[in-house]
């Protein structure tokens, strides 16, 4: 059975991808009553707050129609940022090489928390480099990823 942040992306990123972006990633949380759903959008040569405009109307309005959310929430759009989060085999490969923050679920090798150079993806999993040592991250163990700025 699909989780409700994969029924989510499955429903809304045609929408988005009609709006001519790219649905980039969803986060689909609860804390006590209030319920966010935040979308992270992208867009060759930038998202602009039209692009969200645009995206979070269309959205809000395929939620209305199919009402997979129950009870109230709030619907978040934005660009991803210049700290990036990272979601899938697909966003680790194209941005290795760059500096990157990971938080796993589980420990592993007694830790929890990476900070290193992205190498990239091997299978299901991905390459960190931390003090010259190489650490293969189970994909599905990753909790929170994202690109460390060059600023």
């Amino acid at each position: 059975m699909a989780s409700k942040q994969e029924e989510l992306k499955a429903l809304l990123a045609p929408t988005v991808a009609a709006l001519e972006c790219e649905l980039w990633g969803l986060e689909y949380f609860s804390q006590g009553k209030h319920t966010t759903l935040r979308l992270y959008i992208d867009a060759e040569g930038g998202v602009t707050l039209q692009d969200c405009e645009r995206v979070s109307r269309q959205v809000s309005s395929v939620l209305d129609v199919e009402d997979p959310i129950h009870g109230e929430y709030a619907l978040e759009v934005s660009s991803p940022g210049v700290d990036r989060p990272l979601y899938t085999l697909e966003h680790f490969a194209r941005y290795a090489g760059e500096q990157v923050t990971v938080k796993l679920r589980v420990p592993f090798d007694g830790r929890r928390k990476f900070s290193g150079t992205l190498r990239g993806v091997e299978g299901d999993e991905v390459v960190v480099v931390v003090d010259d040592h190489e650490y293969l991250l189970p994909l599905d163990s990753i909790d929170r990823a994202n690109i460390i700025p060059r600023l």
